[in-house]
């Protein structure tokens, strides 16, 4: 047995966040889809601080992919939501960039950080899966044992400051009969993405081949499901890639931060 899988939980959808959170920081490294069900998961994006009330704009102009639950100040490394923990080592992957290019993909950001980063946490998709599962509605990236795929689309988010970038959408194949009932699902969670922006038709959103996903890992479709795409929380790097600043350290597609919030914090009547 690898040290890696000494560290898989028998059922990571009971594990707590911190007993997560404490397991990605001794080296486990697994997207993080079906873990500490009941609780947030988060995108990360930490840029140095004279692009912080850019990305805040950003965030204000583009709400739906960009939902933020939490801000750290510079150098700060944990808040309520990862309470005793550390923003730098508490993901299972990270990514860092260098004026826009992909440098590194590490398990921890040790090394790279800098006391002027900015940690902006934006909701995650992730988060009403487990609603969705409640009502019987099948995940089909969780049954097959791989990461959700996401997608460039040709939509435009709306610039701000240094910042500008296309939407990057998530995509969950659902069965035709049980659209009506994801879309009353998830829209009852604005702040980790709420109702879908498209359905169906993924050549409207400029998607040529749904098995070429720009993140995440392709899902068989069956006969009778209909491609449902979420705003999603990638939509920044995707930003970072365009604008291209000096730094920018994020998680890697699809490996969040599980937080202490409850799902139940983030649902509306």
């Amino acid at each position: 047995m690898t040290g890696e899988q000494h560290l898989l939980p028998e059922e990571p959808a009971n594990t707590s966040p911190a007993e997560a959170r404490a397991a990605f920081r001794a080296g486990l490294r697994v997207p993080t889809s079906g873990y500490s069900a009941g609780f947030a998961q988060v995108n990360v994006l930490a840029l140095p601080r004279k692009l912080a009330f850019d990305m805040l704009l950003f965030a204000q102009r583009n709400p739906k992919p960009c939902p933020v639950l939490g801000v750290l100040e510079p150098g700060q490394l944990n808040s309520e939501l990862l309470p005793g923990g550390d923003i730098r080592t508490d993901l299972p992957a990270y990514r860092v960039y260098r004026d826009g290019e992909l440098v590194e993909e590490p398990g921890e950001v040790l090394e790279h950080w800098r006391e002027d980063l900015v940690t902006f946490l934006l909701g995650c998709s992730f988060t009403f899966e487990t609603p969705m599962l409640d009502a019987g509605i099948p995940v089909r990236h969780l049954e097959q044992g791989r990461n959700v795929p996401m997608y460039r689309t040709w939509r435009r988010c709306a610039p701000a400051g240094a910042l500008t970038g296309p939407l990057v959408v998530s995509m969950r194949p659902i069965p035709a009969e049980r659209v009506a009932d994801a879309v009353r699902i998830t829209s009852r969670y604005p702040g980790v993405h709420g109702a879908p922006v498209h359905i169906g038709a993924p050549e409207e959103l400029g998607i040529e081949d749904l098995d070429a996903p720009d993140f995440g890992d392709p899902v068989d479709i069956p006969t009778g499901w209909i491609p449902v795409f979420w705003a999603c929380g990638v939509t920044p790097q995707a930003a970072v890639m365009e604008s291209r600043p000096e730094l920018a350290i994020s998680h890697s597609p699809g490996h969040m931060l599980i937080t202490d919030q409850p799902d139940a914090q983030l649902q509306v009547p």
